[in-house]
């Protein structure tokens, strides 16, 4: 008799079949990618396609990237994504494992270190340190594009569209929003 209300519970927090030791794993994961968030959260996509798409089969390709396009257009924060993933995975469950996983590491150390790193701004090691995550956040936001074109890019569209962002990034101080919008025109006339 206890165990009748046992579905409906996992129903309305969006458990999906998932149990506590999957959420636990996704919590973990989320909270170890954290740490590598340079460049934001965004950067972490490629490891996060890894794990939920090719690792589990808990999303396909096409949820993974709308879920993660979805985000990106809806006004807020960049790390919006990281809700709608883990809504996508196990609904509230889901989303409040990859929210706090993401969140809490990195938030916790960017507070720690800044009010230690305040003081320490001007030391040469410190503008070394910074100087050599440049490359690095340059480096995990092309894996992240390279993932998110994946389900487009046998399409010629996509291949011109990429060498003229590069192109126009490069030679120009043009907003991105015109690339933006220029894609968005691009996909809307079915071209891609």
């Amino acid at each position: 008799m206890t165990s009748a209300w046992l579905p409906s519970l996992q129903a309305a927090l969006g458990l999906h079949g998932l149990g506590g030791a999957e959420l636990w794993g996704l919590f973990v994961h989320f909270l170890s990618l954290s740490l590598l968030a340079m460049g934001g959260a965004i950067a972490t996509v490629p490891d996060m396609h890894r794990y939920l798409v090719g690792q589990h089969g808990w999303l396909s390709d096409a949820e993974f990237t709308g879920s993660v396009a979805l985000a990106q257009a809806a006004p807020g924060p960049n790390v919006l994504f990281v809700a709608v993933l883990g809504w996508n995975v196990a609904g509230v469950a889901g989303m409040l494992a990859a929210m706090l996983g993401i969140m809490v590491p990195s938030c916790t150390l960017a507070w720690l270190v800044n009010r230690w790193g305040t003081g320490q701004r001007e030391a040469r090691w410190m503008q070394l340190f910074t100087a050599g995550l440049t490359p690095l956040t340059i480096g995990l936001l092309c894996a992240t594009g390279w993932v998110l074109t994946e389900p487009v890019r046998p399409h010629p569209a996509t291949w011109a569209l990429i060498a003229i962002t590069l192109v126009v990034m490069l030679r120009t101080r043009w907003s991105p929003l015109w690339l933006i919008a220029l894609g968005g025109v691009v996909g809307a006339c079915g071209w891609v």
